[in-house]
């Protein structure tokens, strides 16, 4: 087999195709794992992973926390919030579709690409932007493996992906809460939502 050398690194959000089963199968890039203590995220520029901020409290991410590529979260992919809360002035955030990947093994760096399957998502609201979470399963994972809808996934991981999630961005001293949870949806919407972001891209990133 034939190997076509690169002379450069792809662009983690616009160089790694989600696979060719996506939205049933997902390629990811990770830039958080559990066991870091600050926030890395990937420079949208240069595509290098870049130190965001170091975490405020205790609370860690509960799952492998990245992107899915090639995937934006615009006009089409907000909709899908509109019509859960009956609004219309939601938009997406202009970022790739964030995922969280559940797995039982203990991966210790970020900037990797991981294979996962969809199960569902968790629906948020920051102030008037779309921000869902994509919940997705490690292919072939021991313990999550075998799931393949949100419904299927015990109460409390979904309880501490809520409770992350409606308090990472919060900022001490100030109660006001930034993070609004909305609903968890079906590994079907999650697909939709996917292939709506991948439409997204196209709409507003390629030329």
């Amino acid at each position: 087999m034939a190997f076509e050398a690169i002379s450069h690194k792809a662009h983690p959000w616009h160089g790694i195709d989600p696979g060719q089963n996506c939205p049933d199968e997902l390629r990811v890039f990770i830039e958080i794992v559990p066991t870091d203590t600050v926030k890395y995220e990937v420079d949208k520029k240069t595509g290098y992973l870049s130190l965001d901020r170091p975490q405020k409290f205790s609370n860690i991410v509960p799952s492998l926390y990245g992107f899915i590529p090639r995937t934006y979260c615009g006009e089409k992919m907000a909709s899908f919030t509109n019509k859960a809360i009956a609004r219309y002035d939601v938009k997406g955030d202009g970022d790739p579709l964030d995922v969280c990947v559940l797995t039982e093994k203990d991966v210790t760096h970020g900037d990797i690409i991981v294979k996962c399957i969809p199960i569902g998502g968790i629906r948020l609201l920051d102030h008037d932007q779309a921000d869902d979470k994509i919940i997705a399963v490690l292919k072939d994972d021991a313990i999550y493996g075998h799931y393949t809808d949100i419904d299927q996934l015990p109460k409390d991981i979904s309880r501490r992906l809520i409770h992350y999630f409606t308090t990472y961005k919060d900022i001490p001293g100030d109660s006001k809460k930034r993070m609004q949870f909305v609903n968890l949806y079906s590994a079907d919407e999650a697909k939709e939502i996917i292939k709506a972001s991948i439409e997204d891209y196209k709409d507003n990133i390629l030329p």
